[in-house]
């Protein structure tokens, strides 16, 4: 499992690692005009001169808008652990999601126990407590609560305690091995299942429930464990459905489980029976063919599969360590039907940062074509400069309690319409004298400014 991730972490650098340093930290900055002759500054800033000096620095723009999305992830119960999530997240269009613990609550309850062997149920039970007793799983967590809440005696203790990852545990007891997992596990050690209780298992898990495998010389039965869907789990697949982005459902479960917990989410796409290195090789094949995909997961067998994704959502309050950590967002109190919330905030993130380089592109374009002509000098071009600095940065700060249907773009429209008609007003009935010439040029420009960069905004980037 450590390989395993430690591959996906390498893999992963090859193509983001870049862009961390890159997108946070870039600084660009435009000729400076000084007089007759262009002047390039290698620094954020230039230093004012006779003529119109200006700089654009869009990187900074840039970092307005992550760190202003950010803080609406945030508020919203994301941790964004990798600077250049967001960025990343917008480009997705595959969304794979683990199903213990993310669609579902991932705390199972054993509803049933089929015995096959010479073993007694509460024999049986504890044979599964016994192997499950240090497991971090959810489903191994579930069967150990479930014993003690019905019988309440203590567990022993294994002698020695190994997990088979994505199979399930093998374990040492008084000089005997017990095995613990799916069929996978059994066959593996040549153990048999016999056709009654295979029978018996394939009605539970046509109902989408789980069954655990006991044996230990021979096959002695299975537990059968239901967990609850999240009722909110199907609206978020539809929500994010909706995105243009398809829902895959990646689990360890036999085919017919994985199927009925699909069909009533609405996910058409399902890989069953998955290890974690199944898990890890869908998403490479994926993103060898252009399809960045999002990893949603919170258990150790997910944490290659999130390490190596475009983007890895992990489960905060469910998930384990090692999961949080390979992720690049942690979902802190596991509400899923946030996760459209996070998607769209990304896409708007992106379109925000082009708007942004678009009107601070023209602006300063127009400004250097009327510094060239004469019509703005030194102050007038610092007070155009300031002003399209403090609009990007309102713009940016917008991100922080942006939401779905909310948007402040007619309120733009109309400061930038009342600003302009007020200037021109008395730019035409008012003083003649030059300063109120240039007072009023200033306002009248700084207004259609405004009113040109909601519209902007409205038209091409909502």
């Amino acid at each position: 499992m450590i390989r395993l991730v430690q591959s996906a972490d390498a893999g992963k650098a090859k193509i983001v690692g870049w862009r961390t340093a890159g997108n946070v930290d870039r600084r660009y900055s435009v000729d400076c005009i000084h007089s007759d002759r262009i002047h390039h500054q290698g620094s954020d800033s230039c230093s004012y001169h006779s003529g119109c000096i200006l700089s654009l620095r869009s990187g900074t723009c840039h970092t307005d808008c992550i760190m202003a999305a950010i803080g609406n992830a945030t508020k919203h119960g994301f941790l964004v652990r990798e600077g250049d999530a967001l960025e990343r997240l917008a480009k997705v269009n595959t969304i794979a999601f683990d199903k213990t613990g993310t669609l579902t609550y991932g705390t199972p309850k054993v509803i049933h126990v089929e015995c096959c062997g010479e073993l007694s149920e509460p024999e049986l039970f504890q044979m599964a407590a016994t192997a499950k007793i240090f497991s971090e799983h959810p489903l191994g967590k579930a069967v150990t609560a479930s014993y003690q809440k019905k019988y309440g005696t203590a567990i022993p203790k294994p002698d020695k305690f190994a997990m088979q990852i994505g199979k399930g545990v093998l374990v040492e007891q008084a000089g005997k091995t017990v095995l613990a997992g799916n069929e996978k596990l059994l066959a593996d050690h040549k153990i048999t299942v016999p056709d009654t209780a295979a029978d018996a298992a394939k009605s539970y898990l046509e109902q989408g429930c789980t069954v655990i495998w006991l044996a230990d010389q021979s096959c002695q039965g299975f537990l059968v464990l239901s967990d609850t869907i999240r009722p909110e789990s199907r609206s978020m697949i539809h929500a994010l459905s909706e995105q243009n982005t398809t829902p895959v459902l990646l689990t360890g479960d036999n085919a017919n489980a994985a199927q009925a917990i699909a069909g009533q989410l609405g996910i058409t796409q399902v890989r069953s029976g998955c290890l974690p290195e199944d898990k890890l090789q869908f998403i490479r094949t994926a993103q060898e063919q252009q399809q960045p995909v999002c990893m949603i997961g919170d258990g150790i067998n997910d944490a290659p599969a999130l390490k190596t994704a475009h983007v890895g959502i992990a489960m905060g309050g469910v998930g384990s360590d090692i999961a949080i950590d390979a992720a690049d967002i942690a979902l802190v109190d596991d509400e899923v039907k946030e996760l459209p919330h996070l998607f769209r905030l990304s896409k708007r993130m992106m379109r925000t940062i082009k708007c942004n380089l678009s009107f601070s592109m023209g602006l300063n374009f127009l400004a250097i074509i009327l510094a060239i002509t004469g019509v703005l000098g030194p102050v007038s071009g610092a007070l155009v400069h300031n002003a399209g600095s403090v609009l990007v940065i309102l713009n940016s700060a917008l991100l922080l309690k942006w939401r779905k249907n909310h948007d402040f773009n007619i309120v733009g429209i109309l400061i930038g319409a009342l600003i302009a008609g007020g200037a021109g007003f008395y730019l035409v009935k008012g003083e003649k004298d030059a300063e109120s010439k240039k007072i009023n040029t200033i306002g009248l420009i700084a207004g259609l400014a405004i009113l040109a960069f909601a519209v902007v905004r409205t038209v091409f980037f909502s």
